[in-house]
């Protein structure tokens, strides 16, 4: 029941926002009591941090299965790069909820959540900077400003990406790969 609660008040996060989502809404699109809400979730604000936790605690497991399986820097920014856009594909309305709502959160579920999102972009600066020093990536380039411009352009595809469009998830990764890696000049 907790999954379906969470399941359930992602779709209407996405959908009316959280603000606008009551307990009532999501009690009543489960057809459960109140009660039941509150057997798991001490508020919604609760709920709303189970779901940003489980979020990025996902990410951050995927992108460390990444970063060991992969041997060179180029392939696990790429590997890296088709996560994002695959989880977007996958789990749009998770991923709007997470980028969208994290303002609601109290001050301090915002700053754990805001340490696992500084954990994931240090990460991909690593690899960036591994890149470098191994002559995959060129010298000179700034790891913590680029792993900012990789996260910008693939995060904010949940905004406008499709997955049912005319471009698959595959081969949006494939193309901000090949614009991150190569620029277009």
């Amino acid at each position: 029941m907790k999954n379906k609660i969470k399941q359930t008040s992602i779709l209407l996060f996405e959908k009316k926002g959280f603000t606008e989502t009551s307990i009532q809404d999501i009690v009543g699109e489960l057809g459960v009591t109140k009660g039941t809400f509150y057997y798991y979730f001490g508020s919604k604000e609760q709920l709303l941090m189970d779901i940003h936790i489980g979020y990025i605690d996902k990410l951050l497991e995927r992108q460390r299965a990444i970063r060991q399986e992969y041997p060179s820097s180029r392939m696990k920014l790429e590997q890296l790069i088709a996560l994002l856009i695959a989880d977007i594909a996958n789990h749009g309305p998770s991923g709007k909820v997470f980028f969208r709502e994290m303002r609601h959160l109290d001050k301090d579920n915002a700053v754990k959540v805001k340490k696992k999102r500084e954990s994931f972009r240090k990460n991909l600066e690593e690899i960036i900077s591994e890149g470098v020093a191994q002559q995959e990536f060129r010298d000179g380039l700034e790891p913590e400003l680029v792993a900012f411009a990789i996260l910008g352009v693939t995060n904010w595809s949940y905004q406008w990406f499709n997955p049912s469009g005319k471009v698959s998830a595959d081969q949006l990764a494939q193309i901000y790969s090949d614009l991150i890696l190569h620029g277009i000049a």
